[in-house]
């Protein structure tokens, strides 16, 4: 059969992020395969994607099973024969200390964030070498490049996937059209939050400026026609990188007493492991419930004070 418009895999894609970039897509009349756990939501995403103006199948995919993201392939080629995008952006957050969590709820998360992104590069990059083509779109974190408390594990798996864009890059050096991208966000308004595992008992929320899943997902979905090696959204956040550069222990001791001030917030929360093991409910849709506890004016205003 042939395909509409691009042929794009997108893991994670039941909700948050994954489902606003698969619909993104889907309106530029792409045909799209959607990976994820959830099956009743993700069957949710591709009702979205047709609506839309695309075409959309879905296979059951835990990222952490080399199996699932080689039947995730398969499904596309079998399906249109051929790949032109895949967006590696399943992903997991653990909440906890480094030594606070048992280690395999760290160990969940490294294996979901960048195993399951070297697992679908694995799949992926074959069908683009025999096509000599395609696009690889690997969705980090400005925590790719910077540290931040309570979320160690989380950190620790976008640098790892920053270093899989890296080493995929000088390995496919020979192949002028095969283009691997990384794309690093900030904090993004989805159900991250409230999936995520939590060892703190406390309930964290997202740090201003907080981007919607729509913008970041339009930005996404524009990389196929040119693209990037890496991808900053908001664009600001290359200022904390620099900032970093030049003064890092002192940023480093301000970011703590802003997360302590603002991430990570008074109320209790069960603690739980989220859904590192198990997938979360089956609530289709792509933002999130909790709001910062400050704006971003005032956030900028009390780091001032506090240099």
């Amino acid at each position: 059969m042939a395909p509409r418009g691009r042929v794009v895999v997108v893991t994670g894609a039941s909700g948050g992020l994954g489902r606003a970039i698969a619909v993104e897509f889907a309106r530029q009349h792409s045909s799209l395969v959607l990976g994820a756990r959830r099956t009743e939501a993700l069957e949710d995403t591709a009702r979205s994607c047709r609506i839309a103006g695309g075409e959309a199948i879905t296979v059951a995919t835990d990222v952490t099973r080399e199996q699932d993201v080689i039947e995730l392939a398969a499904a596309a080629l079998d399906r249109w024969d051929r790949i032109d995008v895949w967006v590696n952006n399943a992903g997991v957050t653990l909440f906890a200390l480094l030594e606070q969590a048992p280690f395999a709820q760290h160990q969940r998360v490294i294996e979901t964030n960048l195993l399951g992104a070297m697992l679908g590069a694995r799949a992926v990059l074959p069908v683009f070498r025999r096509q000599h083509r395609g696009v690889l779109i690997n969705v980090g974190s400005v925590l790719s490049e910077l540290g931040q408390a309570f979320a160690p594990s989380y950190v620790i798996s976008k640098f790892g996937v920053h270093g899989l864009s890296e080493a995929l890059r000088v390995e496919l050096a020979d192949e002028p059209d095969i283009h691997v991208c990384t794309v690093f966000p900030y904090a993004i308004d989805t159900p991250h939050f409230e999936a995520a595992g939590n060892r703190l008992g406390q309930v964290p929320r997202a740090m201003p400026p907080v981007s919607s899943p729509e913008r970041i997902a339009q930005a996404v979905a524009r990389l196929p026609d040119r693209p990037r090696r890496r991808l900053y959204l908001p664009r600001i956040a290359v200022l904390g990188l620099a900032a970093h550069a030049i003064i890092p222990r002192t940023l480093e001791r301000l970011v703590l007493d802003a997360l302590r001030a603002w991430h990570i917030s008074d109320q209790s929360e069960q603690v739980s492991p989220g859904n590192l093991f198990e997938p979360g409910p089956e609530t289709a849709g792509t933002r999130g419930h909790r709001p910062p506890q400050v704006s971003t004016a005032r956030l900028l205003a009390w780091l001032a004070r506090r240099q």
